[in-house]
């Protein structure tokens, strides 16, 4: 079933994704919404996550802070249709796809139609490279998404420099010829923000700066990747638009995956 968004030509989705829980897809997904939403712009979190992280960011969002739509894909009510629940608002410009743990290799097409951008979190462990690997192989030859547009990044989350496990982890995501677009450390600052509904971009700067830094060059890669329309090249399917899909059983997904 599709579900489009009327009216929503200008609509930029981005999209977290990695088949294994816990990698942090969350906390990507809410600090990237903070950090737009904080420069003024309209923007809305569909979380597909069944444990439902990005929806417990926003209930404890202050409200005094830039407001962020938010929409729980992964908790449909039976008596509504699923194209009703997942609407989009109009006036949102930013969409960011908080998605589950282990999507289904067929429904990789579905999710990521329409996105500007897929971003890939991958942890320092052999099990997570791993399963990014065999992410990066369904997206490539299962949803069609084109290597050579450019339109998936990769960012090595949580880690810590100097060690082996940071090292093997990088040799690893230079290996696939997609972009690595940045590298976050292992940070506290993450859970502290997280507590309060904010990104670390929305908390006191002298505390949280080292930190925020190191999403500049995410920030930059998103910003060429937003602004650059969509053609039928990025997929390498018949089509490629603004849409927005549910996934495949009403966003009822294995409740008792790990989320992340």
């Amino acid at each position: 079933m599709r579900l489009s968004v009327p009216g929503h030509k200008d609509l930029r989705k981005i999209v977290l994704l990695n088949p294994k829980g816990g990698c942090g897809k969350s906390t990507l997904a809410t600090n990237l919404a903070g950090y737009l939403a904080k420069q003024g712009n309209s923007v809305a979190i569909m979380d597909f996550d069944p444990q439902g992280s990005s929806m417990r960011w926003l209930k404890v969002r202050p409200g005094n802070s830039a407001p962020i739509h938010g929409i729980s894909a992964f908790d449909l009510r039976s008596s509504a249709t699923r194209s009703w629940q997942l609407r989009v608002p109009k006036s949102v410009r930013y969409l960011i796809v908080d998605s589950p743990a282990s999507v289904p290799p067929e429904s990789l097409a579905e999710l990521t139609s329409g996105a500007h951008a897929i971003l890939i979190p991958v942890l320092p462990s052999d099990i997570d490279v791993h399963a990014a690997s065999l992410l990066m192989k369904d997206l490539l030859l299962i949803a069609k998404v084109s290597r050579r547009m450019g339109r998936i990044g990769v960012i090595a989350n949580r880690v810590r420099e100097n060690t082996v496990a940071y090292r093997k982890l990088m040799r690893f995501l230079h290996s696939l010829s997609i972009s690595v677009v940045g590298v976050l450390k292992d940070s506290q600052n993450y859970v502290h923000s997280a507590e309060r509904g904010l990104s670390i971009h929305e908390m006191p700067t002298s505390r949280m700066r080292a930190d925020a830094e190191r999403w500049e060059p995410i920030i930059k890669w998103l910003e060429e990747k937003l602004e650059t329309p969509l053609t039928p090249r990025d997929f390498n399917r018949k089509e490629a638009s603004g849409e927005v899909r549910p996934l495949p059983g009403d966003g009822y997904q294995a409740r008792t995956r790990p989320s992340s």
